[in-house]
């Protein structure tokens, strides 16, 4: 799904892959990027209240106990749910690099980078739900996903397998035992769900014993600090930018050439004032011309009359001659002015080639232009041909 905002209207995009967007995006043009679930690893942390400066690396050295990559192949972010004095409950998110690239190559290839790279589940928790805890469910892809938020950022997701009811009543309550494990309360003020989910509300209804609220696409999502973006994107990103302000520059020097500009319009309307000039004696020959073109367009007509090539039974004669074999039968023979049509049966498709190119090669018959299209193969497994031609 993709969603552009022109003149305070947001045109909406449905889209089958990131393919489909990338051919929607412009050179430059800076978009944010949200991942599915599947494509990141979210946990909640609890850490101890230190210089900001410092969480960085702490929630780094969590992710790797998660992670089987090295620190250099993984990009991570956090935010802060709440914090005290001496506790900070920590939003954590990361990202395998090269996975990350292999889904986004068709945005890649065309040198599109994205400004922010973000995951989907916190846009819409930060959208929905920007304050106390709430129990989003919404799909992406096949999957059903359900996201547990505190003051709109991701405390908790899980990807369901099915749709149905029945599958909903098993998982949902194993999320929420796992959501009181973390010391995640489970009784959600706010449960979202998805307007595509409206078959499961009932069920939803029944476990939480309250009403869940639809939710629609968010046009456009609240922003999120989550930025995964890879260092070595950031720097490519950075390049593409300095390749805008250089093309910019060369745009002001092109206008510095305006004086030549002026020269060359000068050296323009010269080249008019000849070519008027030119036009002028054409005009006075125009008659001539006329009589010219009007006595070659008669010898034309005349020419089927006149010239013996253009007989029927001289063309037809060396059409014959041109036969690979006895095998080979023109069945129909149409001569115009114009045109000549001739069609015809052979044993193979390769006999019918042979006898087109035995024509073109046919040196009394070079006056016409022979064509001939796809043989038919007919049931017995012979080829029906048809050749057209006109004189050149």
């Amino acid at each position: 799904m993709r969603s552009i905002s022109r003149n305070g209207v947001w045109d909406v995009h449905a889209l089958e892959n990131l393919e489909e967007a990338a051919n929607l995006l412009n050179s430059g043009e800076e978009f944010v990027l949200g991942l599915p679930i599947n494509m990141v690893l979210a946990q909640r942390l609890r850490l101890p209240t230190v210089d900001p400066q410092d969480f960085p690396e702490m929630v780094r050295i969590q992710v790797e106990k998660s992670f089987p990559y090295s620190p250099d192949e993984v990009t991570t972010d956090y935010e802060i749910i709440e914090q005290t004095e001496s506790d900070s409950v920590i939003s954590a998110v990361a990202v395998h690099n090269e996975r990350l690239s292999e889904m986004a190559a068709p945005l890649l290839l065309r040198g599109h980078i994205p400004s922010q790279v973000t995951v989907y589940a916190a846009q819409r928790a930060a959208t929905h739900a920007a304050e106390g805890r709430a129990l989003l469910i919404y799909p992406e892809g096949e999957k059903l996903i359900s996201a547990i938020s505190e003051n709109g950022k991701l405390s908790l997701t899980r990807t369901l397998d099915a749709r149905e009811p029945e599958q909903l009543q098993r998982d949902l309550p194993q999320l929420t035992l796992s959501a009181e494990l973390q010391g995640i309360n489970s009784l959600f003020p706010s449960v979202l769900l998805d307007e595509t989910c409206l078959s499961l509300r009932d069920t939803v209804e029944s476990l939480f014993a309250q009403r869940p609220e639809l939710v629609g696409l968010e046009m456009p999502p609240a922003p999120v600090k989550l930025n995964l973006l890879p260092e070595q994107w950031k720097q490519q990103r950075v390049q593409l930018l300095r390749r805008a302000e250089w093309r910019q520059r060369l745009l002001w020097a092109g206008a510095a050439y305006g004086a030549a500009l002026v020269l060359f319009f000068a050296y323009v309307f010269a080249i008019r004032l000849m070519v008027g000039s030119l036009d002028k004696r054409v005009a006075r020959d125009a008659s001539e011309v006329a009589f010219i073109k009007e006595t070659e367009a008669t010898w034309k007509a005349l020419a089927p009359a006149i010239y013996p090539r253009y007989y029927p039974v001289e063309v037809l004669l060396h059409l014959l001659e041109s036969l690979p074999n006895q095998n080979v039968r023109i069945t129909a023979y149409k001569q115009s002015a114009r045109q000549i049509q001739v069609e015809g049966e052979a044993p193979s498709a390769a006999l019918a080639y042979e006898f087109a190119e035995n024509i073109k090669k046919n040196r009394d018959l070079r006056a016409f232009a022979f064509e001939m299209g796809s043989p038919r193969i007919l049931p017995n497994d012979h080829a029906q041909f048809r050749l057209e031609a006109k004189p050149k």
